[in-house]
């Protein structure tokens, strides 16, 4: 399973209510997305679990044996007690675009007996903003009337658009983006193979996401970089030639990843170097952020040609050049 990185005061904060006694029924796990909050649900749940079943775990960490029969079980996705939430394939085999009232109506059999393992149950909500307008009032349903013994961890990247009686219901704990230690961390762990050039230039990029840095490690994010970086430095033509030759990397199908991820780079690119920028400098810095970001927002909706918006987000960032 993997290790939870950072949030170690919500950590412990939950686990100081869980072995007092006086848990609440439900947690909003709420923050920005890529953070580590379904990685917390997780490991929470499995501590939660295996504290309750026994023999004892860590009351400091979330730290349960590998060796563990309650580990073994969340590990292989058979643990009884234990259900995820989460968008369900239509059949087809395409992944819905919403959490529907079916998958919670889908619970209540499990909630109309005792827990089978031990006192307690955890549904994990991974995530709440994914539920349509039915789903999201049955789920209250539930929290209104919590079935006996049944933890509910509820992920959400936009509490604020979650209906309000929900989070009124809730227990809240927000996540906050990770240090770049912690990003590092999380990268070594599930990229190890990646070489330390790559992490750091996925750190870099990351904004204290992790999700956000492993999303964009298949695209090759430190040879992107590297091209910006000599964008931002070339002088005359040569700006003009290297956003041509990277716009034309960039096209084609097989090069989808690597164009997806430069609509998200390019942008964060030029906004890092406007902050550092003050004056005329930084003014210009913010004029080519603007234009950079309403054209990355813009390309996929309006179906524009890759390699045209490409080749402009590079010019873009050749204006960064003095």
């Amino acid at each position: 399973m993997t290790e939870l990185v950072g949030h170690s005061e919500s950590a412990a904060a939950f686990r100081s209510s869980f072995l007092g006694g006086r848990t609440h029924h439900a947690w909003l796990l709420a923050g920005p997305p890529g953070v580590g909050k379904a990685t917390f649900a997780r490991a929470a749940a499995s501590w939660a679990l295996a504290t309750a079943a026994g023999p004892p775990v860590a009351d400091d960490s979330f730290d349960v044996p590998a060796g563990h029969p309650i580990a073994a079980l969340v590990e292989a996705g058979s643990h009884l007690d234990l259900r995820r939430l989460v968008r369900t394939t239509d059949d087809k085999g395409k992944l819905r675009t919403v959490i529907r009232v079916d998958e919670i109506r889908a619970l209540q059999p499990l909630f109309r007996n005792r827990p089978a393992l031990s006192d307690w149950r955890v549904v994990i909500v991974d995530s709440a903003d994914e539920m349509n307008q039915n789903a999201a009032n049955a789920l209250l349903k539930n929290l209104e009337e919590p079935p006996a013994g049944t933890l509910f961890l509820v992920v959400s990247h936009s509490p604020g658009r979650l209906l309000p009686t929900i989070r009124s219901r809730c227990r809240t704990l927000r996540f906050q983006p990770l240090s770049d230690t912690e990003v590092g961390i999380v990268l070594a762990t599930e990229r190890s193979e990646l070489p330390a050039s790559e992490i750091a230039a996925l750190v870099a990029v990351a904004e204290g996401s992790p999700g956000r840095a492993l999303a964009l490690a298949e695209a090759g994010v430190g040879a992107l970089t590297r091209d910006m970086d000599a964008l931002a430095l070339a002088r005359g033509g040569e700006g003009t030639a290297r956003a041509l030759s990277l716009s034309r990397s960039l096209a084609g199908k097989a090069a989808g990843p690597r164009y997806t991820a430069f609509l998200d780079l390019a942008p964060a690119y030029i906004a890092r170097a406007a902050r550092d920028r003050s004056g005329a400098r930084g003014v210009r810095a913010v004029g080519l952020w603007e234009r950079a970001n309403d054209l990355a927002a813009g390309a996929v909706p309006l179906a524009l040609e890759p390699q045209a918006v490409a080749f402009e987000l590079a010019t873009l960032v050749a204006g960064l050049a003095e």
